[in-house]
């Protein structure tokens, strides 16, 4: 009786062995494989992004006779007054000029494209969709083919190369993505919590500055991140709105601007470290509030898609 028993028991040993496709070393073969493969390509995209970042700050501390010698040899004398050229020379005004501006259209970028994300999130009515997609194409919209009537229309507001013309003209072009990225970002935020402050009496507008915008900093921080990158870096909307229009109108140049003109002054006295270091004192704010909100906008990145 003993030896029958023991042939039935073999058999769904011999079946369940044979349901399993892969041997637990082998998976674990397939990863370290895969993770040695995507540590490899962030180390190569690393390194293309460091290298330029490095040669960069290096040029600004050389000569031209350095710079055109080594392109990582690192210069014979750390000295900082090119700095205080390429500041004397106009990166200073060109810097100060694009503070102004984002000062301005950023906040109020994250301000009336939160609103707009608000509403089209959360109240149906009719039309909802259409206004939501109206924004979206919004940002499938090439700047290049506004730039013409662009231009007029600034004009005839009589706002060319001035501050609140630019700053009109970003809010107008981040708008798009704000709204696209805070609609998503409302709609997951808890319903339950919304009709609690509406039974306490609060207002719509109470609603929607003290109770619904708080809960969606980690997407207001990602998405003003993406604005100012974006609006500090654009550089075809300031050449075409931010020339001046007679010879008493002053120089209003953002530092995008500033760095094409700084190139231009030099002429064939060529001072390239100046240059170096002008280029060094855009990249260095951005880096900066980069690297502080970075964990921030993972979060905000993340969240939406986690709850």
């Amino acid at each position: 009786m003993s030896a029958p028993i023991q042939q039935t028991a073999a058999v769904p040993a011999q079946r369940s062995a044979a349901k399993v496709p892969l041997r637990p070393g082998d998976r674990r073969g397939e990863g370290v494989v895969l993770n040695v493969f995507s540590h490899g390509f962030l180390a190569l995209w690393a390194l293309l992004i460091v290298l330029p970042l490095l040669w960069l700050v290096l040029s600004s501390f050389k000569t031209d006779a350095q710079i055109g010698g080594s392109a990582f040899g690192l210069p014979h004398e750390w000295s900082f007054d090119v700095f205080r050229r390429a500041w004397d020379k106009g990166i200073g005004d060109y810097f100060l000029n694009t503070v102004i501006v984002l000062v301005f259209s950023v906040p109020l970028t994250m301000l009336f494209g939160s609103m707009a994300a608000y509403v089209l999130a959360r109240y149906p009515f009719p039309g909802n969709r259409f206004l939501y997609y109206f924004f979206v194409a919004g940002a499938m919209f090439p700047v290049f083919l506004a730039l013409v009537p662009l231009f007029f229309m600034v004009k005839r507001l009589d706002m060319l190369n001035t501050y609140q013309g630019l700053i009109l003209v970003y809010i107008a072009y981040s708008m798009p993505f704000t709204v696209f990225f805070m609609h998503a970002f409302f709609r997951t935020l808890p319903t339950a919590v919304f009709e609690a402050a509406v039974l306490d009496g609060a207002s719509h507008t109470r609603t929607f500055f003290q109770v619904m915008l708080p809960m969606a900093k980690p997407g207001l921080v990602s998405v003003g991140i993406f604005n100012t990158l974006g609006q500090w870096n654009q550089f075809i909307l300031p050449t075409v709105l931010m020339q001046p229009q007679s010879g008493s109108d002053p120089e209003r140049y953002v530092l995008t601007q500033g760095l094409i003109q700084l190139q231009q002054q030099q002429g064939y006295a060529s001072d390239l470290p100046v240059l170096f270091a002008g280029v060094t004192i855009a990249m260095i704010p951005m880096l900066v509030v980069y690297l502080s909100f970075q964990r921030q906008v993972q979060a905000g990145l993340t969240s939406a898609t986690l709850k």
